[in-house]
C-alpha cells in the first residue's frame, strides 16, 4: 500500500497506524509530491512475480518489500532480492523506518536453511543478508547471522555474501561471531548527521556505529566494510563531508549516499529533494576522500546493485594493491 495525498489518505493513516502503533499520535507530515527524477514504473514482469513466489514459498521476508523500497521492480526482475531475517517486527521505532515495531517472535531455527535454498534456486552469484533490530535477544541476532551465512556458504559456495546488521546494542562479542562466518561484504548504516539521531534514529547511537564498523576492520583489516547514509533529511553539505570523514576514519571502505523517500505521514517529513547534481558532488567528494567505491544518487540504496558493485569495489582494491606494490 502506498500513501497518497488524495481524499483516502485517512485510510492509509488508519491502517498504517497498526503497523507503527508507536507512532499514532505523532503529528502529521503531508507526503510531498516526488519530482521526476525520483519516480520509478510499477512492478510487472513475469521475473518479478516469480521472484516474489519464491520468497512467498519459502515464507521469507525482504527488505524490498518491508521498507518499501523503490527500487524492487527492477531488482526483483533481475532475481535480485534483500533477505531480511529474524522476522519483520523490529524493537526499534526509527522516524525514517517503515519496517514494523513491537514485540517479535522467537527465532525459526528453519530460517537459515530456507535462506540458503532460495539463494541456491534464484542462482544468485552475491546476496544480501539484513534484519531487524532484536534488541530482545542476547547478542542482538549476531549468531543467527553467522548461521544464515554459514548454511548459504555450504548450499551455494561461490555466491559472495554482504551482510547490512544493526548495531547490536554494543553486545559483548557479537561483532566477533558475525565476522567469525567471513562475510564478503560487511555494511552497517550510519543513517545521517550526528545531529538528526535523536529525533531520527533515537534507538541508536551515531559513534556506536562508528565503533562497530571500526572494530570490524581491526578484526579483519580485509574485510569489506560499507555504510549508508539518507540525505535530504535537513542535513547540511558541511555534516554530509563530516560523516564521510567519520566514516573514511573508522577504514570503511564503500559508502552509498540515497535520498530519504517518506514511507508515511506518521514518518519523518522530507525536507528537502536533494538534486541529481548534488548527488554527483557528494560522489566525487567521497572518491576525493580515499573511498574505494561510491553509489551516489537519488535511487540508490544499501543493497542497490550489490551485485555489480562488489565485483567493482573487488576489482578497485585489486588496482590499489597493485598500484602500492609498483
Amino acid at each position: 500500500m502506498t500513501d497518497t495525498l488524495d481524499d483516502k489518505a485517512g485510510v492509509v493513516r488508519r491502517v498504517r497506524a497498526f503497523r507503527h502503533p508507536e507512532k499514532r499520535n505523532r503529528p502529521d507530515n503531508p507526503i510531498q509530491r516526488k519530482p521526476d527524477w525520483i519516480r520509478v514504473k510499477a512492478p510487472v514482469s513475469r521475473e518479478y512475480q516469480a521472484t516474489r513466489k519464491l520468497v512467498e514459498d519459502h515464507g521469507l521476508v525482504t527488505v524490498c518489500q518491508e521498507a518499501g523500497c523503490p527500487n524492487i521492480g527492477e531488482c526483483w526482475s533481475k532475481k535480485h532480492a534483500t533477505f531480511m531475517i529474524m522476522g519483520e517486527i523490529c524493537t526499534r521505532a526509527c522516524s525514517f523506518c517503515n519496517v514494523s515495531t513491537g514485540k517479535p517472535d522467537a527465532l525459526d531455527s528453519g530460517e537459515p536453511e530456507r535462506v540458503a535454498d532460495a539463494v541456491e534456486k534464484l542462482g544468485l552469484e552475491h546476496v544480501v543478508i539484513t534484519s531487524v533490530d532484536r534488541d530482545d535477544l542476547p547478542d542482538g541476532g549476531a549468531q543467527h547471522f553467522a548461521a544464515v551465512i554459514g548454511a548459504i556458504r555450504a548450499r551455494s559456495p561461490d555466491t559472495t555474501i554482504e551482510i547490512l546488521t544493526p548495531d547490536f546494542k554494543g553486545k559483548e562479542g557479537a561483532i566477533e561471531a558475525v565476522v567469525a562466518a567471513r562475510p564478503d561484504v560487511f555494511n552497517h548504516n550510519l543513517e545521517t548527521a550526528p545531529r538528526l539521531h535523536p529525533t531520527i534514529r533515537p534507538g541508536a547511537r551515531y559513534f556506536t556505529s562508528l565503533e562497530l564498523l571500526h572494530r570490524v576492520k581491526r578484526l579483519d583489516p580485509a574485510m569489506f566494510t560499507k555504510t549508508g547514509l539518507m540525505v535530504g533529511l535537513g542535513e547540511s553539505a558541511e555534516e554530509v563531508a563530516q560523516v564521510m570523514d567519520d566514516a573514511r576514519a573508522a577504514g570503511v571502505d564503500f559508502l552509498t549516499i540515497g535520498q530519504y523517500l517518506q514511507p508515511t505521514v506518521k514518518h519523518a517529513a522530507v525536507d528537502r529533494f536533494v538534486t541529481p547534481d548534488e548527488f554527483d558532488s557528494y560522489a566525487r567528494q567521497a572518491r576525493a576522500k580515499g573511498f574505494l567505491m561510491v553509489s551516489s544518487s537519488p535511487l540508490t540504496r544499501s543493497s542497490y546493485h550489490a551485485g555489480d558493485d562488489f565485483r567493482r569495489l573487488r576489482a578497485a582494491r585489486a588496482a590499489q594493491l597493485a598500484g602500492a606494490a609498483e
